[in-house]
């Protein structure tokens, strides 16, 4: 089920984003070998996120990794991969940030790539 209301803007924190002990988790759909890069809305509770890299020999998941420490101001060591390194579902924990703040950059980059 898509959900259509915009989560980035709401002040508390959507499905996707869940705090944990030094950081959140971040639960996304991810479109690999896409025309256009960038955040894609919403589906089934999952942040979706459309990535030009094919879904080839680990591209799509480098390309994944490079584009949250870019829009999310954090270093790549930040970024893990916990769940789905070969799904379109995919769950990745962001070390030393909070929800809030992780959630305002997200809805940066969203405005930034609209025209």
């Amino acid at each position: 089920m898509k959900e259509t209301h915009d989560s980035l803007t709401h002040a508390a924190a959507p499905l996707w984003l869940t705090p944990c002990e030094g950081g959140v988790l971040l639960d996304l759909h991810v479109q690999p070998g896409a025309r256009h890069e960038g955040l894609a809305g919403e589906h089934d509770g999952r942040l979706k996120l459309a990535l030009r890299s094919p879904p080839l020999e680990g591209r799509a998941n480098a390309a994944l990794m490079q584009w949250l420490s870019t829009e999310l101001n954090v270093p790549l060591a930040a970024l893990t991969l916990v769940r789905g390194a070969g799904a379109r579902i995919k769950r990745v924990r962001i070390s030393g940030v909070d929800a809030s703040a992780v959630q305002a950059r997200l809805a940066r980059a969203k405005k930034k790539e609209q025209p």
